[in-house]
């Protein structure tokens, strides 16, 4: 039996959010604001079989599917939010799961680091595909488990606070979180995300 990691619902998919997963997504590319689905599950090879179980519950597009050794990931989404929820019903009904059975998300690292040196944003912006940090800006780093847990924080920092989204990464053993700009808009945006992931903690 696969054991459910995480089971996210995204009310409204960020500009900036949206943009980045896009530029590793090989499915269908979802739109601004679209309601999304994030599940993991381990081991990693179950994901296929839900995935047949979610496209076929509900008009959805899946835009990611990854399967590692470890853990599977899928990502669903449309217009239509009460779509994207029976495609996420029919995906816990085949597990014979609840939403609360997901992993509750933990915060291993919130950090802030303000006024980013020149030499340091240079090796950042050698390592990541998404905004450029500049010497001067001010950093928030976040790292989480599961791993998808990340595209929440980063989605919900969005919401709440100007930043540049320079990366994140929601696959794997841990996902992780970089966002750039104004120092005191990454304290909006370190609240944002942490306040998201306790959120959905406590309702596990």
């Amino acid at each position: 039996m696969a054991e459910l990691r995480s089971f996210i619902f995204i009310d409204q998919l960020q500009p900036q959010t949206l943009a980045y997963l896009a530029t590793w997504m090989r499915g269908s590319l979802p739109r601004r604001n679209m309601a999304a689905q994030v599940i993991e599950v381990a081991p990693g090879l179950h994901i296929e079989a839900l995935t047949d179980v979610a496209l076929k519950g509900a008009e959805v597009k899946a835009g990611l599917l990854v399967v590692e050794r470890q853990f599977g990931t899928l990502e669903f989404h449309s217009k239509s939010t009460a779509e994207v929820q029976a495609g996420a019903q029919a995906v816990l009904d085949a597990l014979g799961a609840r939403k609360e059975d997901a992993a509750p998300p933990k915060i291993l690292t919130s950090k802030i680091v303000t006024r980013i040196d020149h030499q340091h944003a240079f090796l950042i912006n050698r390592n990541t595909i998404g905004s450029m940090i500049l010497g001067g800006d001010s950093l928030f780093l976040l790292e989480c488990q599961p791993a998808s847990y990340a595209i929440l924080a980063c989605n919900e920092a969005e919401k709440a606070a100007n930043v540049k989204l320079i990366d994140y990464r929601m696959i794997g053993a841990n996902g992780r979180v970089y966002l750039a700009g104004d120092e005191a808009e990454m304290r909006n945006a370190r609240s944002a995300a942490e306040d998201a992931l306790r959120e959905l903690g406590a309702r596990r």
